[in-house]
């Protein structure tokens, strides 16, 4: 029996423009028709014994994580909010804490939700051996069978090796030493070595097992996360640990918190087109390339340009004579950088955070728990969006006090709420909101509603709110 724990907190600055604080890398399409967290969760979903998953995210992405798994049939066991980032550790004992509660001891498998695995079968395997080990109460960290001499990731060294009768096709061994990101020179000699695996951040232990070592070397975060928990309350699809009790609680990761300490701990390798996509080079590393070595995703036209990244989000985009560099375009950013500087990126995003741009934070489509907006235009005196309302969703009655809007029914239908008065719009229908009006939109269709919103008047910021009911807040 393995609990799948997906850690799917972070923001991912390393790729933005296309990475925001509201859309962080692992709710994007970056490598298919599957965002990461859906590809890490179906890589998994078929192994024997797999039971439902428990995420564990940032409570402003909470609508789109459970959306995302909605669209690919997948309930969660569980779905816990993080109040605040508290790194890994904190993360991992929650989730122990919580399967233990029910009265079982499973297997947990921790995989963060941003990683891309080529081959699903090579890691299966992994993952039987490792269930083996785990079984026996070791604490099993993956090791990456390093394939060049990566500097960005840190490193483990192999001890002896662990006997597995019935299991040939993967080794466990003994962790003789964690390594930090080594320098260029030193990486090559651990290449050489063949001693040596990339510390994937992947994990499998038994619940009871990592409580246990917690309890032994970092007893004020098991303390923290239980007292969060036992203050918790469940609210929708989700569990809100308590605030005031997680902020408590030492941030750390289950490297330096458990694994490095522990005398349980055990490594499995494996080779299996991994990577952590944490930078746009990465993403061309690892992407399909044509003929001239680029990586190409949307309305891209190309002249002379060879092993490049070019990404187009909204518009075509057109390039000539370049080189080994990076171009993404969203609707409200474009980025350029030789592949060489994408590490930098995140410096251009740390001066954009400082001089509050919203470009850090969020898209011009933002993700709602009832569908979506985007902003099509916006001036001094007026803004146009375009709404969509998923089936049977309901946006709050509200009110604006400086502030009209006026709404086009595009497609479906929508049952407006204006005062007192209820009515029906269908398709090239409209209605109109004035200011200090209380007002809601619901699509009871079987169809998504699609209008265009005109917000116009003296004063058009995000606060010009009043939420007087909404079912999305408890």
């Amino acid at each position: 029996m393995i609990c799948p724990v997906i850690l799917a907190g972070g923001s991912g600055t390393r790729l933005w423009p296309l990475s925001r604080e509201l859309w962080p890398k692992q709710l994007l399409e970056l490598t298919g028709e599957h965002t990461m967290l859906q590809d890490t969760v179906l890589r998994i979903r078929d192994f024997p014994g797999m039971q439902a998953p428990v995420i564990i995210c940032n409570e402003k992405h909470r609508f789109m994580v459970a959306e995302q798994l909605r669209l690919i049939d997948i309930r969660a066991a569980s779905i816990l909010l993080e109040p605040v980032g508290r790194n890994t550790a904190p993360a991992v004992c929650l989730a122990a804490l919580k399967a233990v509660s029910g009265g079982e001891d499973p297997l947990l498998l921790v995989l963060p939700a941003d990683h891309f695995i080529q081959n699903t079968a090579a890691f299966h395997q992994a993952l039987e051996t490792s269930a083996h080990f785990a079984a026996q109460d070791f604490l099993i960290t993956f090791g990456i069978v390093p394939e060049s001499p990566e500097t960005g990731y840190g490193y483990i060294r192999k001890g002896g090796e662990l006997y597995a009768e019935k299991l040939p096709q993967n080794s466990a061994f003994a962790i003789d030493q964690f390594v930090e990101k080594p320098d260029a020179k030193t990486a090559e000699q651990y290449l050489k070595s063949g001693a040596y695996c990339w510390n994937s951040g992947m994990f499998l232990f038994r619940a009871s097992a990592v409580i246990d070592e917690m309890q032994k070397h970092v007893p004020e975060i098991l303390s923290a996360c239980r007292n969060a928990l036992e203050k918790g309350k469940e609210d929708l699809d989700f569990f809100r640990v308590d605030t005031a009790a997680f902020e408590t609680c030492p941030s750390d990761s289950i490297d330096y918190a458990i694994m490095e300490k522990t005398d349980r701990g055990a490594m499995v390798p494996f080779q299996a087109g991994w990577n952590d996509l944490g930078s746009w080079e990465a993403l061309w590393q690892t992407g399909a390339k044509d003929g001239q070595g680029n990586v190409v995703h949307g309305d891209v036209l190309l002249h002379d340009v060879r092993n490049s990244y070019l990404h187009a989000g909204t518009r075509l985009l057109a390039a000539v004579g370049l080189e080994n560099h990076i171009v993404v375009e969203t609707a409200d950013a474009v980025l350029i950088s030789p592949r060489s500087r994408v590490q930098d990126v995140k410096i251009l995003v740390n001066r954009l955070k400082a001089a509050a741009r919203e470009e850090t934070v969020s898209h011009k489509k933002r993700y709602m728990p009832w569908g979506s907006a985007e902003t099509l235009v916006k001036s001094e005196r007026f803004i146009i969006k375009r709404v969509k309302v998923r089936p049977g969703a309901v946006i709050s009655r509200q009110t604006h006090f400086n502030r009209a809007e006026h709404w086009i029914v595009l497609r479906g239908t929508a049952q407006v709420s204006r005062g007192a008065e209820e009515i029906i719009l269908t398709e090239d229908h409209s209605t109109y909101i004035p200011p200090g009006m209380p007002h809601r939109l619901v699509n009871p269709g079987k169809i998504p509603l699609e209008l265009v919103e005109v917000q116009s008047g003296s004063y058009l910021g995000e606060d010009d709110i009043a939420r007087l009911e909404d079912v999305y807040l408890k």
